[in-house]
């Protein structure tokens, strides 16, 4: 769950946002038929199974259209839920039901998704040591909906931004000239407190990326074999991450070179919505 401060900071402008966008001036239809304030309620209804993630994010929509909505929940972020079953019910004011809907169930469908598709994913590394992790590639303004949802699914959160940690790619090593210089020059500007990552292409520049002292090198596509020797000439020295061509048929044999993590950007870009609906709103008399 995402915590009430960190809600209101962080999360209720991204959602007014999104609200403003979709109500520029009114909700036409809703003011037609609802000229007048009227408490209802609505059943949330999942419509296939999956795990249920950003049931706050929904309430929260509610709550910023009618302050005094509420949202009383038959499951919690991270259960299973099965295609049928009542998700939860929400009150409130008719009219902030009927304009919020579309807003509060695409943040809950997109949601639920990611943490579907990473549950089958963390599945998969049951039992291995590499850590699923997700990556930059995320929807614009749903990024911190999307990585919550992906610790919802029993994945974990690689840097939040450019400004969370040092991640030295192809084209930073361009920049700098090679990959010692890079980490050197990194090493030298960045606070102590941050880890040193670099991308690596070849077992030269796996080498290199030793020599020079990187916290984790990462072994961008590389084959399951070329992964494994990487793993042997790092030695411990440094932690590794697989990033790249990351399918979830492949996750077990990745897994068993020894790898430290699996970067997936499928987690975020490519994962389908999870299928709820709000149906039979009844007015409270």
């Amino acid at each position: 769950m995402l915590n009430g401060v960190t809600m209101k900071i962080n999360v209720d402008t991204y959602i007014l946002n999104t609200l403003k966008e979709d109500i520029t001036s009114e909700d036409v239809s809703t003011n037609a038929v609802m000229p007048e304030d009227k408490q209802g309620r609505a059943e949330l209804i999942c419509k296939q199974d999956g795990i249920v993630c950003g049931l706050d994010v929904f309430e929260r929509t509610f709550y910023l259209l009618d302050k005094n909505s509420r949202f009383e929940a038959n499951f919690k972020d991270g259960d299973t839920v099965k295609k049928g079953e009542i998700i939860g019910v929400i009150y409130g004011d008719i009219k902030a039901l009927l304009s919020g809907e579309r807003t509060a169930l695409n943040y809950l469908q997109r949601m639920s998704g990611i943490a579907t598709l990473t549950r089958k994913y963390a599945d998969e590394l049951k039992g291995y040591k590499t850590v699923l992790l997700d990556t930059r590639k995320t929807t614009p303004n749903m990024r911190p909906f999307e990585k919550h949802a992906v610790r919802v699914g029993g994945g974990t959160n690689h840097r939040y931004n450019l400004s969370d940690g040092v991640l030295l790619k192809d084209n930073h090593i361009g920049a700098a000239g090679s990959i010692t210089k890079a980490i050197e020059m990194a090493r030298a500007y960045a606070p102590f407190v941050r880890k040193i990552e670099i991308e690596t292409e070849t077992l030269a520049q796996v080498e290199e990326a030793v020599n020079a002292g990187a916290d984790i090198i990462m072994l961008d596509n590389m084959d399951n074999e070329t992964m494994k020797k990487a793993v042997e000439l790092i030695g411990g020295r440094a932690q590794s991450e697989c990033s790249g061509n990351v399918s979830i048929e492949r996750l077990k044999s990745i897994a068993e070179t020894g790898v430290d993590f699996v970067s997936v950007g499928a987690l975020t870009h490519s994962a389908p919505i999870m299928d709820v609906s709000l149906k039979n709103l009844k007015p409270i008399e």
